[in-house]
């Protein structure tokens, strides 16, 4: 990007800040300002900022967002939490999620013959991960029950981990024609490499990483503001360390998250503040570079089927699998619908696509960032405008009903905003 592109991003990010606080609790979403913003000042709309998508600046952005995305999303969840009182997210992970991949694997073949098999189920995983910071409004309105927000806020935290390792196969597998000279045992030891050694390091650093931030805070050898950069420090260390043993630094960072959030005992109101500063610039200049490179490209490659693929993974690929999984648990069918409809594909989705594509050569890859980034964009614009009149309308309901499998109580797990209307 030129001087004259920073000048023109920079002041629209200053303009937004300015009136931020008067667009709290309305449908104008942080993502979907930032989308548009990237759309107008990119290729898609005025061309005044020239963003270079093959710039070593925009990856290195597009990995600092993952890892930290991911570290983040896995700290914030306590396992032992999850497995006694969350059975809602336990089923929508450990069902509904496979299901989802699957179903949507298999539509994406009916409505593209010409797609590989692992090309489909590889849309399916990039697209499987939510991303409830998208629909704020629900995941931190005090009139939709704990119970059903937490589902919501939980299976996010842990469907892009969960969902990486998918990816990763699918992509190695999809871009194995490709490879010259590999054979298929070569590509097996590397995907088993990248899917064993990840999570090794990463457990292992993330462990070692919570006993000595709890130790130096509770001696008093660290002070609080320095704790952020430390938890940070932990999270790129994993990334590192896993791909320099040869294993996926992205699954690392994973891992490690979900140890440190479960071993660290002074939990961790550094960490949440800093994810939510610091964590927060780099998510808007993700949404951003989408609105402006990855948007007008996607528009120029889709077609009818695309955008109808893309209807399809926000509606009945996802509800019908999220409907499923809830199966015997008292909840009612409205219920089942507003936990369906509230699956926004987001950052994790962007994220993946940007770095798979560049990283593995498949074949057909604009068709599939096409497909991706139509789903992405319907989302941000429709749960972004949906989430704060749904919310209200089913708290409504499930007043009516009085004491329901909805109002059962648990426990409360923080909630990433993410790009919430907070400034």
């Amino acid at each position: 990007m030129d001087l004259a592109g920073i000048i023109v991003v920079t002041t629209g990010i200053l303009v937004f800040g300015l009136f931020s606080k008067k667009l709290e609790g309305t449908p104008i979403t942080l993502p979907i300002v930032f989308t548009g913003f990237g759309w107008l000042v990119g290729t898609g709309g005025l061309g005044v900022a020239q963003i270079d998508p093959g710039h070593g600046v925009i990856h290195i952005i597009a990995e600092l967002t993952l890892i930290l995305v991911l570290f983040y999303d896995a700290a914030r969840i306590d396992l032992k939490r999850l497995l006694s009182d969350h059975d809602l997210p336990f089923r929508m992970l450990s069902i509904g999620m496979p299901l989802t991949i699957v179903g949507g694997a298999f539509i994406a073949l009916l409505l593209f013959p010409e797609a590989t098999f692992p090309m489909a189920f590889l849309v399916a995983a990039i697209l499987a991960p939510t991303d409830a910071a998208l629909g704020q409004s629900v995941v931190s309105s005090p009139v939709v029950p704990v119970r059903i927000r937490q589902a919501l806020n939980v299976e996010s935290g842990l469907n892009d981990g969960i969902s990486l390792p998918l990816v990763l196969v699918f992509a190695i597998w999809a871009g194995a024609p490709t490879e010259n000279g590999t054979g298929a045992s070569d590509l097996a030891v590397f995907a088993a490499l990248q899917l064993t050694l990840g999570p090794f390091v990463g457990l292992s650093i993330g462990y070692a990483g919570a006993r000595l931030i709890d130790t130096a805070i509770t001696q008093k050898w660290m002070t609080e503001p320095f704790s952020g950069i430390a938890i940070l420090c932990v999270a790129l260390a994993a990334f590192a360390a896993a791909e320099s043993a040869g294993g996926n630094g992205f699954i690392a960072a994973f891992t490690a998250g979900l140890l440190f959030g479960s071993v660290v005992k002074r939990h961790c109101k550094f960490l949440f503040e800093f994810m939510e500063s610091e964590g927060q610039l780099l998510t808007l200049l993700t949404f951003l570079i989408f609105g402006a490179i990855m948007l007008p490209q996607a528009l120029h490659h889709a077609v009818f089927g695309t955008v109808l693929l893309a209807v399809l993974f926000l509606t009945l690929v996802r509800a019908l699998p999220v409907a499923i999984s809830l199966t015997g648990l008292g909840l009612s069918l409205p219920s089942k619908l507003f936990l369906g409809w509230f699956g926004p594909r987001g950052i994790a989705s962007i994220l993946f696509a940007l770095l798979i594509l560049e990283k593995y050569p498949i074949p057909g890859g604009e068709e599939l960032m096409a497909c991706v980034v139509i789903t992405v964009a319907l989302s941000i614009f429709l749960h972004g405008v949906t989430a704060a009149p749904l919310a209200k309308r089913y708290g409504v309901f499930v007043k009516s009903r009085g004491e329901c499998a909805e109002t059962k109580e648990v426990s409360e797990m923080p909630v990433r905003h993410g790009l919430s209307n907070r400034m």
